[in-house]
C-alpha cells in the first residue's frame, strides 16, 4: 500500500496534484488572490446574487431574528419558521406540492437517492452526472447501471429490459439539466416520454439551470413545461442564489418519506435559520423582473464569447499539461479560469472552464474571448 507521501507524489508527477488557493479578496466579478487583480471566470455565481445587497442585508436580519445556528436538527428542534417557509415558496416556484432543504446539494443527492431506491431496485445514471448522483447511487445499494452521455436509445434499452425482467422493481433515472464541465443541456423532454412509457422514476438535477434557464428561473424543467411531470426537481442555493445549501421538489408523500428516510437530512444540524431567510429574498430575485433582467445580461456576456444556451463555457485542450499552462497564461492576463482534469471530467480531456455571470462587464468577457483564441492559436505557447 502506498504512503500517503508517495500517493502525493504520483498525483504531482502526473498533473492532478491540487491545494487549497484561497482568495484574498471577498467573492465577485473581480477578486484578488495572491497580489494580483483578477477577473473571476471560475465561480458559480451567475446571476451575480453572491454579492447582491438585498441578500447580504436578508443575511444579517436573519441572524438578527433568529440567531447564528439552529442548534438542532430538522426533526429535534432545528426546524424554525424561515425553513418552513422557504420550503413552501421553492414548492410553489417549482410547481410541486412540497419541498426540503439540505445542507447541500451534495447532501440533498446521499440523502434522497438512497431513501428512494434501494438493493431490489435500479438506478440509471448519465454518464456524466456529478459525483454526488453517482457516490449517491452507489451508497443506495440498487443495481447502477451508466447510459452514454443523452443516449436516448441506449437509455430506452436499458429501461425496456429491466421492466420486462422486474416488473416490480423501482427504476429511478437520474440525469441534469445542465452539465456541469460541458454547459450542454440534456434531452429532457425525451427523458420524460421514455421514464413515462416504462413506469420509472426521474430525478433531474437543476444544480446549473436554476437560476438560468425558464421565464422565472426555475431551470430547464420550467423551460420546457415540463415541471409537473418530474419525480424530483433537486438543486443547489450554492450557485445563481449566491448563498449555499440544497432542496429536493416533489409530491407531498415523496416529501413525508424523504423527512423519515433521508439519512443526510435526518442526522445533520438544520441549516443557519438565518441562511434560510437569506435564500427567500433570493428566490425572489430569481424570480423578479430584476432577475429576468440580470438573466439577459448574462445572456448578451454568453454571446460574446460562445454559442452556448448556458454561462458555462469549456475550452477543452486535451492534456493536464496543457490546460494548467493555458490556466496559467490566462492569470497573467489578468483572468482567473481554472484547468479542469481527472477526475472530474475523463482522461485525455483536461480543459479549461469558462463560467460567465450576469455582474461581468461585457468588455471583460469580449477581452477574454480575444486571449482564449490567442490560447487556440498557439497551443503550445
Amino acid at each position: 500500500m502506498h504512503s500517503p507521501s508517495e500517493q502525493l507524489r504520483n498525483l504531482q508527477t502526473d498533473g492532478l496534484l491540487r491545494s487549497l488557493k484561497p482568495l484574498d479578496s471577498p467573492a465577485g466579478p473581480r477578486v484578488t488572490r495572491d497580489g494580483r487583480n483578477l477577473w473571476n471566470f471560475a465561480s458559480n455565481d451567475y446571476l451575480g446574487l453572491a454579492r447582491h445587497p438585498q441578500l447580504e442585508d436578508a443575511l444579517v436580519d436573519g441572524v438578527r431574528r433568529y440567531g447564528a445556528g439552529a442548534a438542532a436538527s430538522r426533526l429535534v428542534c432545528g426546524t424554525l419558521p424561515p425553513h418552513q417557509l422557504l420550503e413552501e415558496e421553492l414548492a410553489a416556484a417549482k410547481q410541486c406540492s412540497a419541498s426540503l432543504v439540505f445542507s447541500s446539494g451534495f447532501a440533498t443527492s446521499l440523502g434522497v437517492i438512497p431513501a428512494v431506491v434501494r438493493k431490489a431496485d435500479f438506478i440509471l445514471l448519465d454518464k456524466l452526472c456529478h459525483a454526488c448522483l453517482v457516490d449517491a447511487a452507489r451508497l443506495s445499494g440498487a443495481t447502477l447501471r451508466v447510459f452514454p452521455h443523452n443516449s436516448l436509445r441506449k437509455l430506452g434499452q436499458l429501461l425496456s429490459t429491466i421492466r420486462s425482467k422486474h416488473a416490480n422493481s423501482r427504476i429511478l433515472v437520474a440525469t441534469e439539466s445542465v452539465f456541469s464541465m460541458d454547459g450542454d443541456l440534456c434531452p429532457l423532454r425525451e427523458i420524460v416520454e421514455l421514464v413515462e412509457n416504462h413506469g420509472a422514476l426521474l430525478l433531474l438535477d437543476e444544480a446549473h439551470g436554476f437560476g438560468v434557464l425558464g421565464e422565472n428561473g426555475m431551470g430547464l424543467a420550467e423551460r420546457e413545461g415540463l415541471q409537473q411531470r418530474i419525480t424530483f426537481q433537486m438543486g443547489t442555493l450554492s450557485k445563481s442564489a449566491g448563498l449555499s445549501g440544497g432542496y429536493v421538489a416533489a409530491s407531498r408523500e415523496w416529501i413525508d418519506l424523504l423527512v423519515n428516510r433521508a439519512r443526510s437530512f435526518i442526522y445533520s444540524t438544520a441549516p443557519p435559520p438565518a441562511l434560510a431567510h437569506a435564500t427567500i429574498t433570493a428566490l425572489q430575485l430569481i424570480r423578479s423582473d430584476e432577475g429576468k433582467s440580470l438573466r439577459g445580461k448574462l445572456r448578451h456576456n454568453i454571446s460574446i464569447i460562445a454559442d452556448s444556451p448556458t454561462p458555462i463555457v469549456p475550452h477543452i485542450l486535451g492534456s493536464n499539461e496543457a490546460a494548467l499552462a493555458a490556466s496559467s497564461s490566462l492569470a497573467n492576463a489578468g483572468f482567473m479560469v481554472p484547468a479542469i482534469r481527472f477526475p472530474t471530467v475523463p482522461r485525455g480531456s483536461a480543459r479549461l472552464r469558462i463560467s460567465l455571470s450576469a455582474a461581468h462587464p461585457p468588455e471583460a468577457v469580449a477581452t477574454l474571448a480575444a486571449a482564449l483564441r490567442q490560447i487556440q492559436a498557439h497551443p503550445d505557447d
